[in-house]
């Protein structure tokens, strides 16, 4: 259960807290933690294959591409009030990457592609939230990868959601033009 402990707090507060345990984000300027847990070899697997495929797209783009990050990474998608949050899997337009200088250590800007790949843990209520919170800080797709069910549900800005199965294909349509990924190939 994730359990809101602070608010009004900034990204540079947050990176100072310790490294305990602890699965944190921080959300509009409130810190949301719970205990941390260890990813299972279906979520493992599903991001590795997400990872791989969204790599070799973004590999084939012409330039300038952008870039994938998968392992949590760190970004900031909006500040005052800060939200940081560490995605499964994400890519990062071109424009969002040349904003990064050598000191960013964390991502700062919206991915245009954010990935969560359901563990046995998740909410409902914080995926949810987390959907809501992606789509207002300007993420134009997120996917909901679900390993038990072999399905990835799509959400898009004023837009109803969409599930897929592993008879499927996923598809950027004008967001990430040419990519095309079956979604059984996230499974195996």
């Amino acid at each position: 259960m994730s359990t809101a402990i602070a608010t009004g707090m900034t990204t540079e507060e947050f990176l100072g807290l310790p490294q305990d345990g602890m699965d944190r984000e921080l959300i509009r300027g409130e810190l949301k933690e719970k205990p941390m847990t260890y990813r299972n070899r279906f979520h493992t697997r599903a991001v590795a294959n997400v990872s791989r495929l969204l790599g070799n797209w973004a590999q084939q783009r012409p330039a300038p591409e952008g870039e994938v990050h998968s392992g949590e990474v760190g970004c900031i998608l909006r500040r005052n009030p800060d939200t940081t949050v560490g995605i499964d899997v994400a890519y990062f337009s071109a424009e969002v990457m040349t904003r990064q200088t050598e000191e960013t250590t964390l991502i700062e800007g919206p991915p245009t592609l954010a990935v969560e790949v359901l563990s046995p843990s998740d909410r409902t209520e914080e995926i949810r939230d987390k959907v809501l919170e992606y789509l207002a800080a300007g993420v134009e797709l997120v996917w909901i990868i679900d390993p038990y069910f072999h399905t990835v549900t799509i959400h898009r800005p004023a837009a109803p959601p969409e599930m897929f199965n592993t008879e499927e294909t996923l598809s950027g349509g004008r967001i990430l033009p040419g990519l095309e990924i079956a979604v059984a190939d996230l499974f195996r």
